[in-house]
């Protein structure tokens, strides 16, 4: 099988050779009747794959790991993880394999991993396996913040598997191919740390270090270099999530990758009304990652990675934990610096500004948002012809007139550009009833839908004739979004 011409060897193996002790060599479950429903062309290129021969069926069956190319070694990977607080040691890919790495056209390392492919040793009592739905959400949104600029996982196809899967009914199977720059997590150096191997655990730091932050090499602590690296990633990270409303829903440790990208696109869901206090995952009871919990999270989350790698900072426990927390109190200045820049780009704000001027312009704006239940996206957009002088779309998303109309007045006497506005504030994003619409149709067998939503969303800041649907807010009267993990 050649998907790569020119290639000799497709996947390389070095996740598995540099830490077997975190990697269970596994096959995935054979697929009965494989059809593939949706392939990242785009990226399939950028990967060095040809995308016609991956429509084949030798193709499509390499897609669920059915076809495995040769020297290719999948595994499943060992992790820990905190989940909603509670800490277990013994994670890992109860229902996803790691196929291995290729170097794309750019030179860079990429994960070829799986989502769906059956049953592993880690899967917890789990069917390991996955349905055409939250496969298809992955797919969607990944692709979507991808688009917006934020660093994320992204999907090359989603291939159903003609396995139905029980869930509360019976549901078409399906199995999702996921790339990455690695799926190194928190949760990866939990477990390294739980094992009580110092010898895995400094390899493990030393691959992350390699595959990530290759500049922490040349620090005179590279491990605490990597920890300062992964704050700044991080923070920079969540502080994009927050700027375009998005809620990721499942923030456990072995959802928080090294690399600063997102992954895990479960129960996630951008905002509709602003609300900090906005959960949309069904399994969240206690609110512990609703939208404006994110940034603390995410910091409570590098609390546990420092924890893990305390052993390779200092031989004294003192002095290691002195070490690690002064790297981590770089989170909080690092979030606010890059929350801060975004929104002044939001508003189209000079460069040059003094905190002092525009931090209380956007407190007052989005107390104002909150006290409307105003629509994040569409108020932003709508801001954008403010900046050119039409106000009234805009003054139409709030209730306190007279306060808005204040703000207004501060704001355009800043001289906000309109146009560098437009370049940041998307129209269209996956808004979460078009999503549950998309996703219902797939399900039944129509792709359509979803590939109008995808034309959309992965084309987030370019306003297009006939796609008004995809720009507007949910209509009143849905009632509270709520969505699955899908496991």
């Amino acid at each position: 099988m050649s998907l790569a011409p020119g290639r000799t060897r497709l996947l390389d193996d070095r996740f598995a050779r540099e830490l077997p002790e975190m990697a269970v060599p596994w096959q995935a479950v054979e697929a009965p009747a494989p059809r593939l429903l949706v392939l990242n062309e785009p990226l399939a290129s950028e990967l060095g794959l040809d995308p016609d021969q991956l429509r084949e069926p030798d193709g499509v069956r390499f897609l669920l790991g059915n076809r495995v190319p040769s020297g290719a070694a999948p595994v499943a990977q060992a992790y820990a993880g905190h989940q909603f607080g509670g800490f277990n040691p013994r994670l890992g890919d109860g229902r996803a394999l790691l196929l291995g790495e290729l170097v794309d056209r750019d030179g860079r390392v990429r994960d070829l991993h799986l989502k769906g492919s059956g049953r592993t040793p880690f899967a917890r009592g789990g069917d390991g396996l996955a349905v055409v739905g939250p496969m298809l959400r992955e797919h969607v949104v990944s692709e979507a913040m991808h688009a917006l600029g934020i660093p994320t996982t992204r999907s090359l196809a989603v291939t159903a598997t003609g396995r139905p899967v029980q869930r509360e009914t019976l549901l078409p199977g399906a199995v999702l191919t996921r790339v990455a720059s690695s799926h190194l997590r928190v949760g990866s150096f939990q477990f390294a740390a739980a094992t009580g191997d110092l010898g895995l655990l400094r390899r493990l730091a030393d691959h992350a270090v390699a595959r990530h932050h290759a500049q922490a090499a040349q620090a005179d602590d590279p491990y605490l270099a990597l920890f300062a690296s992964v704050v700044a990633a991080q923070a920079s990270l969540v502080a994009r999530w927050m700027l375009v409303g998005f809620v990721h829903g499942v923030m456990n440790t072995d959802n928080t990758t090294i690399s600063g990208e997102t992954i895990d696109y479960g129960p996630c869901a951008f905002l509709d009304a602003y609300d900090p206090a906005t959960v949309f995952s069904s399994i969240d009871e206690t609110g512990r990652y609703a939208y404006g919990n994110q940034p603390v999270v995410a910091e409570w989350n590098l609390a546990r990675l420092a924890e893990a790698l305390l052993p390779l900072l200092a031989d004294d426990q003192d002095r290691a934990v002195a070490l690690a927390v002064e790297a981590l109190e770089q989170f909080r200045p690092r979030y606010r610096a890059a929350w801060s820049a975004g929104m002044r780009a939001k508003l189209g704000l000079p460069d040059g500004l003094v905190d002092a001027v525009t931090d209380p312009l956007v407190d007052e704006l989005l107390a104002l948002l909150e006290h409307s239940g105003a629509d994040l996206t569409s108020t932003f957009r709508l801001l954008c012809g403010a900046a050119d002088g039409d106000v009234e779309p805009v003054r139409g998303q709030v209730l306190d007139l007279a306060a808005f109309d204040g703000w207004l007045a501060r704001w355009r006497a800043l001289g906000p550009d309109a146009a560098a506005m437009r370049r940041v504030n998307p129209a269209y994003v996956p808004r979460n009833h078009l999503v549950e619409q998309a996703l219902t149709a797939a399900t039944a067998g129509d792709l359509d839908p979803l590939g109008r939503l995808l034309d959309a969303v992965t084309s987030p800041f370019d306003e297009r004739p006939g796609l008004d649907h995809y720009a507007a807010p949910a209509p009143a009267g849905l009632g509270a979004y709520r969505t699955f993990c899908g496991t």
